[in-house]
């Protein structure tokens, strides 16, 4: 499995893709097929945390009124499947791993990946 989940009208998720060769791999746009429960399930079996999926930053927790700080793990699972931009993103998954979002940490495993995976 190779799949990437992002977001079409996130400049930061295109600029991302843009830097990969990703023949090969599934492309989502999560707005279009929003993630599934089986998917979700998947991501989590890797992070072992709904949280570490969970876009802190959505524009939903402010429009929903939420404190992001009270989340329990059901309640960021519950959100992630209700609403697309819950989902931290970009997120490449493959068999055997997965990275989930934008920093910088993040995108250094992920050139690394590439590298070796070329």
């Amino acid at each position: 499995m190779k799949k990437v989940f992002y977001l079409n009208t996130c400049d930061t998720c295109r600029k991302i893709l843009a830097k990969f060769n990703l023949k090969g791999w599934e492309l989502r746009e999560i707005k279009k097929e929003p993630l599934t429960k089986d998917e979700l399930e998947a991501m989590y079996k890797k992070t072992k945390s709904y949280e570490a999926l969970f876009s802190k930053k959505s524009t939903q927790i402010k429009l929903r009124d939420l404190d992001a700080k009270t989340l329990q793990e059901n309640d960021f699972k519950d959100l992630l499947l209700d609403h697309y931009t819950f989902l931290k993103r970009p997120v490449f998954i493959t068999d055997n791993e997965i990275f989930v979002g934008n920093d910088k940490k993040n995108l250094e495993a992920l050139r690394e990946f590439f590298a070796a995976n070329e």
